[in-house]
């Protein structure tokens, strides 16, 4: 928590609260706390906070949407393109998602396991139990959503800014096709098959035990035999 003796002047707020976003302990589409909150915390006046929030969202770190709030902003939203969005349901594509998965997950896992919060352990261990019941009355699309907010949530507790804005951005570019990747898998198999299930429960466990290396090979192994499926089904 954000304490009087930490920060007591306007340089000190606009760099505590830049350092908070660039080390992913502020992440994109997350709300800072408010000016209100600010101003309480630190004991600087409100006029004060207010001129260092219009300073962050000057530098597109932020942005105010209706209501006031301030949100943490993608900082790679307006720099990268990601083109191909139409095609998800092409399987050499697909493949190329998934070939791409493999080192972001990875890389996200790894990082993950060294840095996530005890709470966001906690978390994740929450939506991996939720993971567990998931095949029973959710629709396809239903499960590719879970799927990828279990993967979504460690990407967000790899506290990586590079890897939490690139992941969202691919995630919600390329969706269709993730989604078309465990569509086909189903029509082929008829069920998630077993191999998968098994691999989310090394990620969940590498990652509860804070084991990196075992984290980043598991995420890895997991998207790869998923292409390994796919190619199949052609």
């Amino acid at each position: 928590m954000l304490m009087k003796h930490t920060v007591s002047t306007k340089e000190q707020l606009c760099r505590y609260l830049k350092q908070k976003i660039l080390l992913g302990d502020i992440i994109p589409d997350q709300a800072l706390l408010s000016q209100r909150q600010l101003a309480a915390l630190t004991g600087l006046a409100r006029s004060t906070v207010r001129e260092v929030i219009q300073q962050l969202e000057l530098e597109g770190l932020i942005k105010t949407v209706p209501g006031g709030r301030s949100i943490c902003q993608n900082m790679m939203l307006d720099h990268i393109e990601m083109p191909l969005e139409g095609v998800g349901d092409n399987l050499d594509f697909q493949l190329q998602v998934l070939e791409a998965r493999a080192f972001l997950e990875g890389e996200a896992a790894y990082f993950a396991a060294l840095r996530a919060t005890d709470q966001q352990l906690h978390d994740i261990a929450e939506e991996f139990k939720r993971m567990q019941l998931r095949s029973k009355g959710l629709s396809t699309l239903d499960k590719a959503k879970a799927d990828l907010r279990f993967h979504m949530m460690i990407a967000e507790s790899s506290h990586h800014v590079l890897i939490t804005s690139f992941s969202q951005l691919f995630y919600n570019r390329y969706f269709n096709a993730i989604y078309g990747v465990l569509n086909n898998t189903l029509i082929k198999f008829g069920r998630y098959p077993d191999g998968i299930r098994m691999q989310h429960e090394q990620i969940y466990h590498a990652l509860q035990k804070r084991d990196a290396q075992k984290a980043r090979k598991a995420a890895r192994e997991h998207i790869l035999f998923t292409r390994k499926l796919l190619e199949g089904a052609d």
